[in-house]
């Protein structure tokens, strides 16, 4: 699979410079973790699951989740469950047609009990799981689900990784937060090899305290939320070998009925694209707050995003992009005569690269470009987003 791959190949080469790369379940988890993109969340109780599991990624959707947490009743659990045994034998008849390719698939359960009962009753099937997701992964409750992870890969011989979520009160009370989040560093950096990602979990956060942000507003305009990523990202998200990737907050919109302010993407990106029906449509989706907000994770050191509808998927991956300044600037500044330093003027003549102190910087842009690809020159977010709208 590819990022952008459901589009023409001779519409790939328009856009990119370098056009992202292929991986697939087994690649490296290095690769898997910067590839994530928008993880599209499912409730595990649909009926036609495995159709739409292959029809989402046949629009682009590259990792999933089927939920058997939050996003359904308690008393639909034991259902869901066999739902998803049924769709998983379903999905390995489809995976063997030469016109499918299935994102990677992952699992969010309650209880750590439900991994190895799950890798047991999906038998074969199994190869197309590559992992299950943790919630309300706290130092106490997560040794639980890993040590349950790693017993399920020993018996099924399938190399399956974990996603903890981050959302447990614990880490929005002042008080606690820093045991917590030193708690947790412990834990995965005990079953590194195991864990691909950590995700956050804005929307517990927010309950914990009655808010909820509205469409007008990023999580970063909510200051108590805002804090938690800034800590999550200091503790957990470091550059220096220690850190992991930490995924982005789900944008709970999909269309805006009434606005307070005014919408928040300039207009003359699209009239330059000729796009100005598209500026209305992402307007009337709510998804100009979407734009604002993946550009905010990406600032603040978040990679991918948690995305509970498929218009929520292209956005994600068109800002995922590198573009070509940015390739350019990377490229300079880990040139292998740059290890002494220095201080250099862009190719672009409007900023300085420091060698030294961006050299992280650069490393985790060439991370993003062996995955989603480089823009070309003349290329914008703008003309990503139309190239990969369904026709």
């Amino acid at each position: 699979m590819r990022h952008f791959g459901h589009i023409a190949p001779e519409e790939r080469r328009r856009l990119f410079h370098r056009e992202p790369g292929v991986f697939d379940a087994d690649s490296p988890a290095r690769v898997l973790a910067a590839a994530l993109g928008a993880t599209l969340y499912s409730p595990a109780t649909r009926e036609r699951l495995a159709d739409d599991i292959v029809k989402q990624a046949g629009r682009g959707v590259v990792s999933m989740v089927l939920c058997l947490e939050d996003s359904i009743d308690d008393a639909e659990v034991v259902g869901a469950e066999e739902n998803l045994v049924r769709q998983f034998t379903d999905l390995t008849d489809l995976a063997d047609r030469p016109d499918v390719e299935l994102p990677l698939l992952f699992i969010r359960v309650r209880l750590p009990e439900q991994i190895p009962d799950l890798v047991r009753r999906f038998g074969p099937a199994v190869r197309l799981l590559s992992g299950f997701v943790f919630p309300k992964f706290t130092e106490e409750r997560g040794v639980a689900f890993l040590e349950a992870l790693t017993a399920a890969e020993a018996a099924s011989g399938r190399r399956l990784f974990g996603m903890p979520v981050l959302e447990s009160p614990e880490l929005m009370y002042r008080e606690t937060r820093v045991e917590a989040l030193q708690g947790i560093a412990h834990t995965v950096d005990k079953y590194r090899d195991r864990v691909l990602a950590l995700r956050l979990g804005v929307t517990d956060f927010c309950s914990s305290y009655a808010l909820r942000r509205a469409p007008d507003m990023t999580a970063y305009d909510v200051q108590i939320v805002a804090s938690v990523i800034a800590d999550v990202v200091n503790v957990l998200g470091r550059a220096d070998g220690t850190g992991f990737t930490v995924t982005g907050p789900v944008w709970e919109y999909f269309r805006v009925q009434e606005r307070m302010f005014k919408p928040q993407l300039r207009t003359s990106p699209f009239l330059a694209n000729r796009a100005g029906e598209l500026r209305e449509s992402l307007i009337e989706h709510a998804l100009d707050g979407l734009l604002r907000e993946i550009s905010l994770d990406q600032a603040n050191g978040l990679l991918g995003k948690t995305c509970i509808h498929p218009s929520h998927v292209l956005p994600v991956h068109a800002l995922s992009v590198v573009s070509h300044e940015e390739y350019g600037d990377a490229q300079d500044i880990v040139r292998p005569d740059r290890h002494g330093g220095g201080v250099l003027r862009s190719a672009s003549r409007n900023k300085m690269n420091e060698v030294k102190p961006h050299r992280a910087w650069a490393e985790r842009v060439l991370q993003r470009a062996e995955v989603f690809g480089v823009a070309n020159e003349d290329i914008g977010f703008v003309d990503l987003l139309a190239a990969g709208l369904p026709d």
